[in-house]
């Protein structure tokens, strides 16, 4: 095989061998106002100048308005072991955002849907952020929050490397207080909104 071919092969798809496994998925690409365009590669939607698509960061309170935060896990591509709110991710065609935070409490933190029951849509903003040299969010990110009422946990070590409860009021009121947590910028933006 001559060294073009080669190259060609390592550039098949089908036969090379993946660049992450987030190529192995698709997200919602997306316009300003939210309405879905196509399914994009997830991975090349967080390369390069990236590509505007659908995302939720879902915040889940306690009663007494603690907020529960989430350290991602070092295996994470962009932003590795910072600090988000409780959970963030993509839905999937045809799933709502609803239904993407229910699957995404339950598979990374072990929060099934009998410990809330008020998850809501609270906010939606369009943000832009580059991660060193390794990627980029182009989002328009929905905030869904909920109180729970047991504060049990089962968290997923693949997908979070710790967690924490903080007093909301003080994180919203002096953010630089927990400078040192090293905040996901989602999160910093959907806290600073502060819609409720």
């Amino acid at each position: 095989m001559s060294t073009s071919e080669e190259s060609e092969s390592a550039s098949d798809p089908a036969e090379a061998e993946l660049r992450h496994e987030n190529e192995r998925q698709d997200v919602i690409a997306v316009d300003a106002e939210d309405t879905k365009l196509e399914l994009v590669n997830r991975l090349d939607a967080h390369t390069g100048e990236g590509i505007r698509h659908r995302a939720f960061t879902a915040l889940l309170f306690d009663e007494d308005d603690n907020i529960l935060l989430a350290q991602r896990s070092p295996d994470k591509r962009l932003w590795a072991t910072h600090w988000d709110g409780t959970v963030a991710s993509h839905p999937v065609e045809g799933q709502s955002q609803e239904e993407a935070t229910r699957q995404r409490l339950e598979e990374e933190l072990g929060i099934t849907a009998d410990q809330y029951d008020d998850l809501q849509v609270t906010d939606k903003f369009e943000y832009k952020r580059y991660f060193e040299n390794a990627g980029v969010e182009h989002e328009v990110c929905s905030v869904l929050q909920a109180t729970l009422t047991d504060r049990t946990l089962d968290p997923d070590p693949e997908e979070v490397a710790g967690f924490m409860w903080v007093p909301y009021e003080r994180l919203h009121e002096h953010p630089e207080w927990y400078r040192q947590l090293r905040l996901c910028p989602w999160f910093e933006i959907a806290m600073r909104r502060d819609v409720e």
